[in-house]
């Protein structure tokens, strides 16, 4: 049993308790229950065959549709886009589990046709039938989580086989080409408003006309620069709090929750959080050299690929290094569905390293 992984876990989900708290104290009892369902998931995941649950890939895939069509036919608005659930009092966000679905899904459908993944035919299945829950993502509006999925997709096809020079050359950079020569253009309908505006202000942040969209971002940069070393807790300076009491980062608690980091324990306390991801990443990664099959070493792949691409993308929004996104922190952020989500998926991660080898 990964006891270090398990360690890891527990120790940035305390200090994402912590800093939930800092950002909003009425939030910190439901993230710490957060952590509790987590972990008591991941318990049961662990210790369950990971073989035995790909066995039902078809109904995952399934259910992960009608998930996606309720948020669209029945999903509660906030923020401009309809991307919640609300269920007997219970509001979740279905697209954070879709993820770990669509891992599995595709973990036993590349180990399926592990002979043949490099074949037209396969990779054609294949892009089909993540299209669909793809658009369903997209149509939320949802573009941070279209282009996550989109790269995991990719990752768990390098890792089922496919060569690097046909995911970047034939998929990845053509996509990407075409994505921003269009979002560009000011009458383009492939993206809504506020999300180009998003995108044109990180290209050209010296343009007024974008100078509004741009002030969050510049002012998460102030709070992590204003924590410097140890930050204001540690050295117990009560001014005014550029991000909680001052209140000039919306969204603090989720989106971001680093700039909380930053400003209350400084250099140190990022430099802890962004190790800790790391470490949390490679050991999901190590646990796939574990595995007993394909679909073991992509699940771990994959799981472990989704904390580093939200990792990066959060904090690189936060320091002013990619456009907002409002992707969450993993295991940080406020955020019941995605804690919960994050903490299944490192239980597959470690049920694949406890399912022995098969030696011919």
């Amino acid at each position: 049993y990964n006891f270090k992984l398990v360690i890891l876990l527990t120790a940035i989900s305390l200090f994402g308790v912590q800093l939930v708290a800092s950002a909003s104290p009425d939030l910190r009892n439901k993230q710490l229950l957060g952590v509790v369902m987590g972990l008591v998931l991941l318990v049961i995941l662990s210790l369950m065959d990971y073989s035995w649950i790909l066995n039902f890939q078809w109904i995952m895939y399934g259910f992960n549709l009608l998930m996606l069509i309720g948020v669209r036919l029945f999903g509660s608005e906030a923020g401009g886009a309809s991307r919640w659930l609300d269920i007997g009092g219970f509001r979740f966000q279905p697209t954070e589990l879709s993820k770990v679905i669509i891992i599995l899904f595709f973990a036993k459908f590349f180990m399926d046709h592990e002979d043949d993944i490099n074949t037209f035919r396969v990779l054609a299945e294949s892009v089909l039938l993540l299209a669909v829950p793809l658009a369903l993502i997209y149509a939320q509006p949802d573009m941070k989580n279209t282009i996550t999925v989109t790269i995991i997709f990719c990752i768990l096809l390098y890792i089922a086989g496919l060569s690097y020079k046909i995911i970047g050359g034939a998929i990845a950079v053509p996509l990407l080409i075409i994505f921003l020569s269009i979002v560009v253009q000011p009458d383009q309908t492939l993206i809504k408003d506020y999300q180009r505006t998003r995108i044109m202000s990180f290209l050209y942040p010296e343009n007024e006309e974008y100078q509004e969209d741009i002030e969050q971002q510049n002012n998460s940069k102030t709070a992590i620069a204003s924590g410097e070393l140890v930050g204001k807790k540690l050295t117990g300076d009560d001014q005014v709090s550029s991000v909680n009491a001052g209140n000039f980062v919306a969204e603090n608690q989720t989106d971001f929750i680093f700039a909380v980091a930053g400003e209350e324990y400084g250099f140190i306390g990022c430099t802890t959080l962004v190790v800790l991801l790391l470490l949390i990443s490679v050991e999901c990664i190590r646990m796939s050299l574990r595995a007993k099959d394909l679909a073991g070493k992509i699940i771990c792949c994959g799981i472990g690929s989704v904390v580093a691409i939200q990792s990066f993308l959060n904090i690189c929004v936060a320091t002013g290094l990619a456009p907002n996104t409002g992707t969450p922190l993993p295991f940080v952020s406020y955020g019941l569905t995605s804690l919960v989500s994050l903490y299944i998926g490192i239980g597959l991660v470690l049920n694949v390293g406890l399912q022995p080898k098969k030696y011919q």
